[in-house]
C-alpha cells in the first residue's frame, strides 16, 4: 500500500487555499453592492412615506423620520437607518423631497452617497 506524502498534502492544501481566496474576492464586492441596493430601496420607501405624509396632512413642511413615525405614515418596522448604521436624512428643496444616505464612508459629498431620487449631475 502506498500512503500520501506530506508534499502531496501541502499541495492540496495550497490549491484549496487559492480556490477559497478566489471565491472570497468574488463574493465580498457582491455583499457591498447588496448593501447599496438595500439603501436605495429603503430610501425610496422612506421618500414615498414622506410624499404620502405631505399629501395626507396637506402641509408644505419637510417631514422628519420621527414625524412620519408619530403620524403612522411610516411603520415602526420600517428601516430608518442605512445598512451602515447611520440615519437616513430627509431634505426638501423646491417642492421635491430627497432622502439620502452618506454611504459606506459616512462623509457628505463623497461618491458613495445615495440620494433618492438621484439629483441631476450625480
Amino acid at each position: 500500500m502506498r500512503g500520501v506524502t506530506l508534499i502531496e498534502v501541502l499541495i492540496v492544501v495550497a490549491i484549496l487555499g487559492l480556490m477559497s481566496a478566489a471565491v472570497a474576492v468574488a463574493v465580498i464586492p457582491t455583499g457591498e453592492r447588496a448593501k447599496v441596493d438595500i439603501a436605495v430601496q429603503n430610501a425610496r420607501a422612506l421618500r414615498n412615506a414622506a410624499l404620502q405624509w405631505r399629501t395626507t396632512f396637506a402641509k408644505a413642511d419637510c417631514p422628519t423620520v420621527p414625524t412620519l413615525l408619530r403620524d403612522k405614515v411610516l411603520d415602526r418596522s420600517g428601516k430608518t437607518q442605512d445598512p451602515w448604521g447611520a440615519a437616513y436624512r430627509i431634505k426638501c428643496e423646491d417642492d421635491e423631497i430627497y432622502v439620502s444616505s452618506l454611504g459606506k464612508d459616512g462623509k457628505e459629498g463623497s461618491p458613495d452617497d445615495i440620494t433618492e431620487p438621484a439629483k441631476e449631475g450625480r
